[in-house]
């Protein structure tokens, strides 16, 4: 009677347990059930050996890939049942499961992996494959079996595998991170240097302290040794070479026989009770292979690390102590999620009975108030949002929002870049995109100019075929700026646009942190985004379109006053390139009439009424006026006449471009910053409010039931209600459970 009232104590904690663990899967809770996790690549005999635990076939077990989806087995030791008893859990509604048989649970588990094989979005699922397993063979214990690592070749010809090796690994890693998982690490190696699995376990257990390690098909690794000492050091490794303190303190050895269970030429077990007896017998022959190996009998510990068998009572024991252990540390875990389950409740229920269009709208123009605070505290400047989540470094900015890409290609280097590091976001972003603008488009240089680009641009007038410089230099340098300047004006409008656009989500994420977001209503929410969106969009395109008319009006008409701020500055200009032919000034008639034209433009007579007012002052002489005639006649020959353009010609076109370049230059830089401070960022500030404001009203005023989709929200809340109201009564369930259990323990203590 004790044994029968002590298996039916243990019946109730594993049911309590696997319950557990099933709430955990299904609700996403901070606890889990203690539970062994099979880790091992492929081909390690990762299933084989789930099976010989369990004490029959069930799976597909072959090379390559065949386990895409982690399967949780809560298998019970049940010695009435002569043959498995399977349900299999719904993935839609876990409180359901239905009875399948062995053949059907392979078909399921094969369906499944064929799915995700021919899904290249996600070849691999981290959601649970769970079956409830009773059966006179199987061990008191829940197993996870996970897909098998990979260890792909290098090379580009790989990179589908690669990828799903980092797939798989990301897996296998994510499920580790569970404490009270009992990590079965899987080693198919000879020499426990070469630490092929261990090397990603002892990422998230870096001491082993919660692994135990197995070495998967021994019967093959026997054979290998050739000397007794080899098989000393493969059954007992040093510490210096198996490193921390691995659960049972040494490693397990098993051999799973191959072969089969069905009926046909095709399988070599008859029934499940054949394959066990396979695996037993394996054993025996695997103790007597070592021991004539070893030329000695194996001592008692020895055989306690040798076969599934041995592997089994270890798993059941430790886990049967973790449950035991744990008892009192899920109670309170178990009424704390009680009480949050309770809560989240009575939200609905609020929720549920302000569904009236009064309180909808009041909602949601409290709603609209909040959210501008929020973007206008961004704007202004806030610690509240991490940084780590929301911020950007420049680079992250460049690669999401654009970078400021000139003709060549070459982006400026974004370290010389204030705050580049720093992860930024709201109005500081703003700032530091606005001063990589200016960096940038400062720090530009006219293009290059060629001699065919002057020639060309010298065209033929329509009153005469001479030659017009000054025109020439207008021409090409208006274009060479609208080239230059425009692109930058779109990436300018882009990456501004990018950033205020960042402003919704971080706007969101402190409403919900000071819970005042809307939750549930998310159709009123998506029309909020929208307009949001929507007014941002068009008042980048409109500044955009005014800057575009500043860039236009600059580089269709040449004011000379605007780009060289007084006469004196083309004198000056003049004069550089005069200074620089003084040694040839004797014999080169057209810069020394260049220059004094220049000097003489400051009247407001014609050149040659100044050259007839000092002829007829009497200071120069006759030959003074013949020279200056000359000079006279040789300009014009040089410069109208003659198409052959000479060096000093040249020099004096690309000299004007360059000056009429950085006039336009300047200009740009400082009109297209105020603009879009004035018509883009500013109306965030005093316009966006009052559109919201209209659009919702608007809305209200039209169709509220479709602004909040109240029909759908009230079918949506009830749904909530009731699966709400389920999870409760499942937790109070379990909770009661978990307390007779503890209270049983307590009493069995005393006694």
């Amino acid at each position: 009677m004790e044994e029968e009232e002590e298996e039916q104590r243990e019946w109730r904690l594993y049911e309590a347990y696997n319950e557990l663990h099933g709430l955990a899967q299904d609700l996403q809770t901070p606890f889990d059930a203690p539970a062994v996790l099979v880790v091992g690549h492929q081909t390690d005999g990762k299933s084989a050996l789930v099976e010989a635990l369990m004490g029959f076939q069930f799976n597909h077990v072959g090379g390559g890939t065949k386990t895409r989806r982690p399967i949780t087995l809560h298998m019970k030791y049940e010695p009435h049942c002569h043959s498995p008893l399977c349900h299999l859990v719904s993935d839609t509604d876990p409180s359901h499961s239905t009875q399948k048989t062995l053949p059907q649970i392979q078909a399921h588990i094969e369906a499944e992996n064929a799915r995700l094989e021919h899904d290249a979005s996600a070849q691999f699922s981290a959601a649970e494959i769970i079956i409830k397993v009773q059966y006179k063979h199987c061990p008191n214990l829940t197993i996870i079996d996970t897909p098998g690592l990979i260890a792909p070749a290098p090379g580009r010809k790989n990179r589908a595998l690669q990828a799903q090796a980092r797939a798989v690994e990301s897996l296998v890693r994510a499920k580790m991170q569970h404490k009270d998982f009992i990590i079965l690490c899987l080693e198919d190696c000879s020499d426990w240097s070469n630490a092929t699995t261990r090397r990603l376990v002892m990422q998230v257990d870096p001491d082993l302290a919660r692994t135990v390690v197995v070495s998967t098909k021994l019967d093959t690794r026997i054979p290998q040794f050739a000397r007794p000492s080899d098989v000393e050091v493969f059954l007992s490794p040093p510490p210096s070479t198996l490193d921390g303190c691995i659960l049972g303190d040494s490693p397990f050895f098993t051999s799973v026989p191959s072969g089969r269970v069905g009926s046909g030429s095709g399988y070599l077990y008859a029934s499940n009770d054949d394959f066990k007896q396979a695996v037993c017998f394996r054993e025996i022959e695997d103790v007597a292979s070592l021991e004539e190996k070893l030329g000695r009998v194996l001592s008692k510990q020895e055989r306690s690390r040798i076969g599934v068998s041995k592997l089994r009572l270890f798993l059941e024991e430790l886990l049967q102590k973790r449950y035991i252990n744990n008892v009192p540390l899920i109670i309170p875990l178990l009424e704390k999620e009680y009480r949050s389950v309770t809560r989240k409740l009575s939200d609905i229920n609020q929720e549920l009975s302000t569904l009236d269009e009064a309180r909808l709208k009041e909602k949601g123009r409290a709603f609209h108030d909040m959210f501008l605070t929020k973007l206008s505290l961004l704007l202004k400047g806030t610690v509240v949002a991490p940084p780590d989540k929301f911020g950007e470094t420049l680079q992250d900015e460049r690669t999401n929002g654009g970078a400021f890409v000139g003709a060549d290609g070459v982006q400026f280097p974004h370290k010389l870049i204030p705050n580049a590091g720093m992860r930024l976001y709201g109005g500081a972003q703003y700032h530091r995109a606005m001063a990589e603008f200016r960096f940038v488009v400062g720090g530009i240089k006219c293009p290059p100019i060629t001699r065919e680009e002057i020639v060309n641009a010298c065209g033929v007038e329509d009153i005469h075929d001479g030659t017009n410089y000054s025109r020439t230099a207008c021409v090409i340098a208006v274009a060479k700026a609208r080239d230059t300047f425009e692109p930058f004006l779109h990436q300018l409008g882009s990456r501004l646009l990018y950033i205020l656009k960042r402003l919704l989500p971080i706007s969101v994420y402190l409403l919900q942190k000071d819970s005042e977001y809307l939750s549930g209503h998310e159709v009123f929410l998506r029309r909020v985004a929208s307009a949001f969106n929507n007014f941002a969009e068009s008042t980048e395109k409109s500044c955009r379109e005014k800057c575009m008319e500043d860039l236009v009006s600059t580089t269709r008409y040449v004011s000379w006053s605007l780009h060289n701020k007084s006469r004196a500055g083309l004198r000056q200009f003049l004069d550089s390139f005069g200074g620089t032919e003084h040694s040839n000034a004797c014999n080169n008639p057209t810069t020394t009439v260049l220059q004094t034209s220049a000097n003489e433009k400051e009247d407001t007579k014609s050149q040659l009424d100044v050259k007839l007012s000092h002829v007829a002052s009497g200071t120069d002489s006759s030959s003074s006026i013949q020279t200056t005639e000359t000079k006279l006649a040789d300009l014009l020959d040089s410069t109208l006449w003659n198409r052959r353009l000479a060096p000093s010609s040249e020099r004096i076109v690309y000299g004007l471009v360059q000056q009429i370049f950085h006039g336009i230059r300047e200009y740009f830089l400082v009109s297209t910053e105020l603009k879009f401070n004035c018509f883009l960022l500013m109306p965030i500030v005093d316009k966006l409010p009052a559109l919201l404001r209209e659009d919702l009203e608007s809305a209200f005023q039209d169709d509220l039931d479709n602004v909040f989709d109240i029909t759908n929200l009230k079918h949506s809340f009830g749904q909530q209600k009731r699966d709400t109201e389920i999870e409760l009564k499942r937790i109070k369930r379990l909770k009661e459970k978990f307390r007779m259990i503890h209270e049983q323990l307590i009493l069995n203590r005393s006694m």
